[in-house]
């Protein structure tokens, strides 16, 4: 996720500099054809391309506004996520003081669940955070971040029955765990529930179609200097091409993309130092970019 303003602008520009040079080369072929070899074909009228435009922009809208949801949608479970790890953490640390390694296996959870969204390899997080016995049963599951709470939930129940502790505090602990795997529920719907083709696939082929025949209804108009006109309103419908194909995808690992480690790493220190564990340091953004 872009965290630094100064820099975004940036990125979108250099995100959008292939399609533009590209663009760039075919708005000179257009101008050469039309003002040396006087390619009569070539005079289209703006009027219905105008339109076109103005009808593209409110696609790209409503598929960039869906995207968008998508990726908010997201943030607020991974909010949920971040409030009840911390929540578990506390009664870790009052109620089950003897018991580090589940605080330690919480602050896992977040990493396991990071990587089955975005399909990355987090075996050296688990490794670390986790005991060898709950390292090896939860490696041996398909489903990664469940078996991690399952370790857990095994945890709290045998020391809350060696140590005689209440049934309604150990409810509470339940609804913890149970908060956590309804928030992972609806990460897993999102990562499994791609946007429908007409807003993943039609916009960006709509686009590259309206920025070909951009210059032909600029070129009368603009002359020699089409290029740059082409190239500045292809940069917006790129831009805004590029943004949405990302929001998209909010767990792909982007400029636009949730920042999952970054968020992760502040869920490990709060567990950590919550249970007297040393915590490694917070991960800062990398140019701009909070990973």
């Amino acid at each position: 996720m872009i965290v630094d303003r100064r820099k975004g602008v940036a990125i979108l520009v250099r995100e959008s500099a292939l399609p533009l040079l590209l663009l760039a080369a075919w708005d000179f072929v257009v101008v050469i054809l039309f003002q040396v070899y006087h390619q009569e074909w070539m005079e289209q009228p703006t009027l219905p391309l105008s339109l076109i435009g103005s009808a593209l922009v409110l696609y790209l809208n409503v598929r960039n506004t869906a995207a968008y949801n998508r990726w908010w949608e997201g943030r607020t479970l991974w909010g949920a996520i971040t409030n009840n790890s911390r929540s578990f953490g506390r009664q870790a640390s009052t109620l089950l003081r003897e018991r580090p390694d589940l605080a330690c296996a919480m602050a896992a959870y977040p990493h396991a669940l990071r990587g089955a969204l975005g399909r990355v390899d987090v075996s050296e997080d688990l490794r670390r955070l986790l005991t060898p016995a709950m390292y090896e049963a939860v490696m041996a599951k398909t489903n990664r971040p469940n078996a991690v709470l399952y370790q857990i939930g095994y945890g709290v129940t045998e020391e809350v029955t060696r140590r005689g502790i209440d049934g309604a505090v150990h409810g509470q602990i339940d609804r913890i765990l149970s908060d956590l795997a309804n928030a992972q529920g609806g990460l897993e719907r999102i990562r499994n529930t791609p946007l429908p083709i007409q807003f993943s696939t039609v916009p960006r082929l709509l686009v590259h179609v309206f920025c070909l025949v951009l210059p032909l209804s600029m070129v009368q108009t603009l002359g020699w200097i089409t290029p740059l006109g082409s190239s500045l309103v292809g940069l917006l419908f790129v831009g805004l091409d590029k943004v949405g194909s990302d929001l998209e995808e909010p767990f792909n690992s982007t400029p636009h993309g949730l920042p999952m480690r970054t968020m992760c790493r502040t869920i490990e220190i709060d567990l950590l130092q919550g249970a007297g564990v040393p915590a490694e340091g917070p991960l800062a953004p990398v140019k701009g970019v909070a990973p």
